[in-house]
């Protein structure tokens, strides 16, 4: 059975002013929130068993769950109201809840995407990865580096001209990451950094050993929903992906 991550804790410090008295998972597209759209998503492809984490107005969160009965599946909240802990952190301390031994989902709860979940997890499943991670052609400042096959090389960030090499390649490509990952529980035999950290970094740091690959979706539509103004541009043109 499916399980999934939806990260709910961050400050949304970019969506100010929506979010000085609510979580970022609460604001609202169409009368539902980011976070009952994510669930939703996962809902429909089968997933019953979900975890959300929690540090900013943690307590709304929890009691919205409540109030909608989990939607009608298992939901549980890893709780990080002592630290937040970045990508890495929050997926580390949410180990536990994958103790099955099958790959899961993680989802930004900020991101508004069409992606097929399902033909992701196939293509995680055939290419035997570690982690498998939702890219795109898009233009942004920070960037995922891959070879011809698809395979994490690098990270590069083109404004600073920051650049780390996990494997060598004759020619790397760059491409966006989407928010969305599927993670090899198997990830956390591995994972020796601790307390705060970005998963992207442990997923440098793992990739000179351990296949780590890009599921590009091109075909998709997303949306980054992190700023007022993508907010807007969400509840104009976005409605269908909610």
């Amino acid at each position: 059975m499916k399980k999934a991550m939806i990260f709910s804790a961050g400050l949304g410090t970019r969506l100010y002013p929506y979010t000085i008295a609510n979580p970022k998972a609460l604001v609202e597209i169409n009368k539902k929130t980011f976070l009952e759209i994510a669930i939703r998503k996962f809902i429909k492809i089968g997933v019953k068993d979900i975890i959300v984490n929690v540090h900013h107005f943690p307590d709304q969160i929890i009691q919205l769950l409540k109030d909608k009965q989990n939607f009608g599946i298992n939901i549980s909240i890893s709780d990080e109201r002592d630290q937040l802990l970045d990508t890495g952190g929050g997926i580390k301390r949410a180990s536990w809840f994958f103790n099955d031994g099958e790959p899961f989902f993680v989802h930004n709860v900020d991101v508004l995407t069409d992606i097929n979940l399902e033909q992701m997890w196939n293509f995680h499943h055939d290419n035997k990865a570690l982690a498998t991670l939702a890219v795109r052609n898009r233009e942004t400042s920070r960037y995922l580096l891959f070879d011809s096959s698809n395979i994490l090389c690098g990270w590069e960030n083109i404004k600073t001209a920051e650049k780390i090499l996990a494997r060598a390649s004759e020619k790397l490509r760059r491409l966006a990451f989407s928010g969305v990952h599927i993670i090899d529980p198997l990830i956390f035999n591995s994972m020796n950094e601790t307390g705060m950290f970005s998963i992207i970094k442990a997923y440098l740091r793992l990739a000179t050993e351990n296949r780590i690959v890009g599921f590009e979706h091109d075909e998709s539509s997303w949306l980054d929903i992190g700023t007022p103004e993508k907010l807007e541009e969400a509840k104009k043109n976005y409605l269908f992906l909610t």
